[in-house]
């Protein structure tokens, strides 16, 4: 497992909002999809509303490799695919940071959603 350098996990995860584009199997990326970001620990998560039926999820299934931009930091990654074990704080990170959009969080907090959960790491 690679670590995250303070600085690039202070900025990221203080980001309203990541841009991540995955790779295809060819190794190009995909266009990049906005979404959210929360860190729980010294870890960046990001999750589909759809599950694993989201587009952006499924492409990133290809390599599980690809890029992420967020807080002026840009990054390659590998997403490794989160357990049971860490959905409950993965929950209350999304709670805490995105709570004011109260109608909105509630969709990243489904089962649906924390199947998909997966942990960014540099590469």
């Amino acid at each position: 497992m690679a670590n995250w350098n303070d600085a690039d996990l202070e900025r990221i995860a203080a980001a309203e909002e990541l841009d991540l584009a995955s790779e295809r199997s060819n190794g190009t990326l995909r266009d990049p999809v906005t979404m959210w970001v929360v860190r729980s620990g010294d870890r960046l998560y990001v999750r589909s509303v759809k599950g694993s039926d989201g587009p952006w999820y499924r492409g990133v299934q290809s390599r599980h490799q690809g890029r992420i931009e967020a807080g002026g930091v840009r990054v390659d990654v590998t997403f490794h695919q989160s357990g049971p074990g860490e959905y409950a704080s993965v929950d209350a990170a999304y709670r805490k940071k995105y709570g004011n959009y109260t109608s909105i969080v509630e969709h990243v907090l489904t089962d649906q959603a924390r199947t998909s959960t997966l942990r960014l790491e540099p590469r």
